[in-house]
């Protein structure tokens, strides 16, 4: 008893530890708030949405000092009751019900907490808070009466105020237009769905639940969605799809310049893109078996290009110096405005900051993800495709840049090259003494020769890396990339097109249609060109950081999701780092997509990081051109003679390849 003369008990909630004197007779719901305990409940107490589940650990908890039963709650009742014949779950309380009738030590579930977390997995697990812009709320209205001159919408407003705390809300109009017959529909009770407490997205005849969104990395070649529940984080489904803006120019510059010949070019573009993301919107929804309706909020990114030709803006200015954007700050509209109608028809869409020009939301994104400002460590980020995003630095300082390194690490502007996809040349290797060629394929667990592998269509970007790794460590290319002569009139894996050598990776029989796949020397030199447009812009990074040496690094995209990082250090695609320190971290700009999405405090930090970046714009360094031509043989130098300490790392890098054909 308190000096109130008020009856007091004693509560604990595990697992977060808060514990404290409390008022009987309360309800958990209340008890669990007054003590800072935040329990999930969409209904506001009304025994209908059974979120706000809790159970009793029952005993003597001497560290305490308490006894905990579950009869010092109080008896379950008749609305109580019905939701459990619904909802059967042994052992569990609805706190909004339950009242306190002595101490108790309460057990509440991931499920019912209202803050809930969810770990990223990655390179270093990121714990996300999920605190999306987007929440549900049940409420019951008065209904309308003779006398009453009041509105539907004057109604919804002051249950929200009375039940809820909330006012000055607005409300969409197409939204107002379904608010009568949803309030009829569910005998004046209705679920609402609120952007950032201040807009009613959508109105649902009763008690609904189910708010989903969706976050979008825009990618020059490829897109992917990743549908979430937004109120528990879980990733429903995802999507993938290739860019159709791609017939249009397969690099970004090209695609500029569609717009600029063509009066129409942006606008066709546009109009690709947003079919494009429709579509995946559709099949996000058919994936996870739900109603497109539900999807109420958005998170984009892409490229400075691609984020303005989403956007419906002419890239025209990002073709040349200066690179201006239209607009470099965070963009919030309406997915409808946007040009998204597979969702619901007031859903919100938000796109990420651009760093620069040149450097857009996607890789604002990937800092998200992988929080290099929050390292002691100096870390390279590498975001390797049609466009190679760079991050290098600390929680000292951060700088980023972007290198156009073409498409050929996607498989263009390679003979055979293709998307990674079934069949396509994943991995390679060749061996030093006889040049004979071992690959596998994605999709097959086996490598060429065995009996069960499967037939090549194609080499995909990790296959062109490997491959042209294995032709310089085996002695068949030299540190120019050019065909060695003495092996290329020797080897029998070598033919001739008129006076150009080609190396035969895949024979006739092995492959699905009966024709050689092979590595020219255009390829090689695709390669090197762009290897080298990377390297530099990640050696000019160091050099204005002061750094010669990298603790780690990450490889982004699908394409770095796959690379090998001996065979990248081999050809000098990345500096030289301990290849336990190299690892791929998949799609960072997706996954900084996901985490905006379900955190709205990272779209305020996005804005701050964004500011705080140092923008390093490499075309107009001038030691790029420098840096370039370096970049250009094996793996990397100013000479490309083969010294004795280089000659002793390719027999080194020999030797371990010999070891790996071991294993095969």
């Amino acid at each position: 008893m308190n000096t109130a003369g008020e009856l007091v008990c004693h509560l604990v909630f595990a697992p977060s530890g808060r514990q404290g004197a409390v008022a009987e007779g309360l309800t958990l719901l209340d008890a669990a708030r007054s003590l800072g305990v935040e329990l999930e409940s969409i209904c506001g107490g009304r025994q209908t949405c059974g979120k706000c589940q809790v159970s009793v650990e029952e005993g003597d908890f001497a560290k305490h000092a308490l006894q905990s039963k579950t009869s010092h709650l109080s008896a379950v009742e008749a609305r109580e009751q019905a939701y459990w014949k619904r909802h059967p779950a042994h052992g569990r309380r609805l706190a909004c019900a339950a009242r306190v009738c002595g101490d108790l030590v309460i057990c509440v579930p991931p499920e019912s907490q209202a803050h809930k977390q969810i770990i990223a997995k990655g390179v270093s697990d990121r714990v996300i808070d999920i605190r999306p812009t987007v929440r549900q709320l049940y409420v019951e209205c008065e209904p309308a009466q003779l006398d009453d001159r009041q509105g539907d919408w004057e109604r919804l407003q002051s249950a929200l105020r009375q039940q809820w705390g909330l006012s000055g809300l607005t409300i969409d109009l197409r939204t107002l237009r379904t608010l009568q017959d949803a309030l009829r529909q569910g005998n004046h009770a209705v679920s609402v769905t609120l952007w950032q407490d201040t807009e009613i997205l959508r109105v649902q005849p009763g008690y609904a639940e189910g708010a989903y969104g969706i976050a979008i990395d825009v990618g020059s070649t490829t897109l992917a969605a990743y549908l979430c529940d937004l109120r528990t984080g879980q990733q429903l489904a995802t999507s993938a799809a290739m860019n159709p803006q791609v017939r249009f120019g397969e690099d970004l510059m090209s695609r500029v310049s569609y717009a600029m010949t063509h009066s129409d070019g942006a606008a066709r573009m546009h109009r690709a893109i947003l079919g494009a993301l429709n579509d995946l919107c559709r099949e996000c929804a058919s994936a996870a078996n739900l109603d497109p309706d539900g999807i109420v909020d958005f998170v984009l990114v892409g490229n400075s290009v691609m984020h303005h030709i989403m956007l419906g803006i002419d890239p025209v200015e990002l073709g040349g110096a200066p690179f201006a954007l239209a607009v470099s700050g965070p963009v919030d509209l309406k997915a409808r405005d946007f040009g998204i109608t597979a969702a619901a028809q007031a859903a919100r869409l938000h796109v990420l900051p651009c760093i620069a020009g040149q450097n857009g939301a996607d890789n604002m994104a990937v800092l998200l993800a992988e929080a290099p400002h929050e390292q002691d460590r100096t870390i390279l980020v590498v975001d390797i495709g049609t466009n190679a995003e760079i991050l290098l630095g600390n929680r000292n300082r951060i700088l980023a840049a972007s290198s156009p390194t073409g498409p050929a690490f996607e498989g263009a502007q390679i003979q055979h090259g293709q998307r990674a996809a079934p069949g396509a040349i994943e991995r390679v290797r060749i061996e030093p003494g006889t040049v004979e060629p071992t690959f596998k394929v994605i999709g097959s667990d086996h490598w060429s020769g065995h009996s069960d592998a499967a037939p090549a269509t194609g080499i995909c970007g990790s296959g062109i890396i490997e491959a042209v790794a294995e032709l310089y460590l085996s002695g068949v290319i030299d540190a120019f990339g050019k065909f060695n002569d003495d092996v290329a009139h020797s080897c029998p894996r070598i033919r001739w097109q008129g006076r150009t050598p080609e190396f035969v990776i895949a024979e006739a029989h092995q492959t699905t249609t009966g024709a050689p796949i092979v590595i020219t020397q255009n390829d090689v030199r695709a390669i090197q060109l762009a290897k080298a447009a990377l390297f530099a812009g990640i050696r000019l990074l160091m050099n204005r950081l002061g750094v010669s040496f990298i603790d780690e690094i990450r490889l982004a995209g699908a394409f770095g999701n796959f690379i090998s990082p001996r065979h990248a250090i081999t050809l000098g695609l990345i500096p030289e780092c301990d290849p336990a320190r190299v690892v791929s971290v998949g799609n960072a700009a997706g996954q900084g997509a996901r985490m905006a999405l379900l955190n709205r405090e990272l779209r305020g930090a996005a804005v701050l990081l964004a500011q705080q970046v140092e923008y390093v714009s490499i075309a107009v360094e001038p030691s790029f051109q420098e840096e370039f031509v370096s970049a250009m043989s094996f793996p990397n130098a100013g000479s490309v003679t083969r010294s004795p300490r280089r000659e002793r790392r390719r027999r080194l890098a020999v030797t371990v390849a010999n070891t790996e054909l071991e294993t095969l």
